[in-house]
């Protein structure tokens, strides 16, 4: 289990949000999201302001950055200090690593990552965004449009973020004009109007002063919209991995002792829901069962929904070892030995002249090749370059990956879980590449 799935299942109180109101409202869970955006377009500063205006600050948190702000010769508290933890981005005043915060209101708990705006750190922004729900584009209000929002906002819609906010920031430095918001709402959408965003939004703020961040504040009274908070915490995602079909991954088989008879399947369940008395199938086995119990702990459930860490009991005994899926029977996922996929490399070095490596794809993992380079993304202007001799780091090309025996998979435009893998060098033992799996 990773460090991001024990945060989500922690149980620290919310909050009050500043601008919430004094009711409990309903809990819609954790929202991951990703802030994007070209460099000093302010995305520190707003995770900073998010995390001061909702009071999820520690006193001696605050108390270190009003020292190093005013080392710095700043009268006013910088935010931004408060997610650019690493000594060269203080330095250097920029971010370079994806920074991962955790605030939460009555309403919900959110887990941000800050990524960074320099091209060369693409591949951070691929981390980041791989498991994120939302994307926060920020657009510097003086600058408009520019090549890095393009570039943001693409690999945000590859990656399958669902939910996209354009943040017009500093507003403030042009005096909160309407018609400037208007000109880069029009200009955003003359480039991202054709990409198919499902939930695309647009909202003006200052980060730096809070206006209609989690407060409206006074400098926008001509936006009568949601401030970004509100926005943020009335995102549904809850129903987006529940609607899929069963994937369960095996990653361990419980086996207690020799005086008993209980055989488990542990695992998290990756997308769908499974029920005590569903059909399932085993795969690569193909055999077909019942779901006998789903234990968690001590504890016998009658379901499981997805992101449920459990124990499955099955009717039948069946040949099943780490690695193996257990699916649901009517909608199972396909058969593959070949592979189209999108990929973004991350390695500083070009693949390897044998083409050889290890896929990890969920539990399992299986020797690859990458059989062809198809084509790469100009992501500034979206055009196929095709048969490219090679890739470079932060370059996302099209595909074809030979495998040494098949695997189960979906595309990953329907299930972001059993759609990915990563590339792993055999000699080095490095992740060279994060892969998207297409129809």
């Amino acid at each position: 289990m990773t460090i991001m799935g024990e945060i989500e299942r922690g149980s620290n109180t919310p909050s009050k949000s500043a601008a919430g109101n004094a009711v409990e409202q309903q809990d819609l869970g954790v929202l991951r999201f990703i802030t994007a955006g070209s460099v000093d377009d302010g995305k520190s500063t707003l995770i900073g302001r998010l995390l001061h205006d909702t009071k999820t600050i520690f006193e001696d948190q605050l108390a270190a950055v009003t020292r190093a702000s005013s080392k710095r010769g700043q009268e006013e508290i910088d935010l931004s200090l408060l997610t650019d933890g690493l000594e060269a981005e203080r330095e250097q005043g920029i971010t370079i690593d994806v920074a991962y915060r955790y605030f939460a209101t009555p309403r919900r708990k959110f887990i941000i990552a800050d990524t960074p705006g320099h091209e060369q750190y693409t591949r951070n922004m691929v981390t980041g965004a791989s498991t994120a729900h939302a994307a926060i584009i920020l657009v510097d209000a003086r600058k408009g449009v520019l090549t890095q929002t393009r570039r943001h906002t693409y690999i945000a819609h590859l990656l399958g973020v669902r939910h996209i906010i354009v943040a017009v920031n500093k507003m403030d430095l042009v005096d909160h004009a309407q018609s400037v918001f208007d000109r880069i709402h029009a200009d955003f959408l003359a480039f991202a109007g054709n990409l198919g965003i499902p939930d695309l939004r647009f909202i003006p703020m200052s980060a730096l002063r809070g206006d209609m961040v989690v407060e409206r504040g006074t400098g926008l009274a001509w936006y009568s919209g949601e401030t970004l908070l509100q926005l943020l915490e009335g995102i549904n995602v809850a129903n987006d991995d529940d609607a899929l079909p069963a994937r369960f991954p095996v990653q361990l088989v419980v086996r207690p002792g020799t005086n008993t008879d209980f055989r488990g399947y542990a695992g998290r369940l990756e997308s769908g829901v499974l029920r005590v008395g569903e059909e399932v199938v085993a795969l690569p086995s193909g055999r077909h069962t019942t779901i006998k119990d789903i234990v968690l702990l001590d504890k016998k459930l009658p379901l499981a929904v997805a992101g449920d860490s459990v124990t499955l009991v099955l009717a039948d005994e069946i040949d099943i070892s780490r690695g193996d899926v257990i699916a649901a029977a009517a909608t199972p996922p396909r058969s593959a030995k070949s592979i189209e996929a999108r990929i973004c490399w991350l390695s500083t070095d070009a693949p390897n002249a044998a083409g050889r490596f290890v896929l990890k794809h969920t539990s399992h993992s299986v020797k690859a090749k990458l059989a062809r380079i198809n084509d790469r993304i100009d992501i500034n202007t979206f055009e196929r370059q095709p048969t490219p001799a090679a890739l470079a780091m932060n370059d996302i090309a099209h595909v074809t990956l030979s495998l040494a025996k098949p695997i189960f998979i979906d595309a990953y435009d329907s299930n972001r879980i059993t759609g990915a893998f990563i590339l792993i060098d055999e000699t080095s033992n490095q992740t060279v590449a994060a892969g998207m799996i297409e129809a």
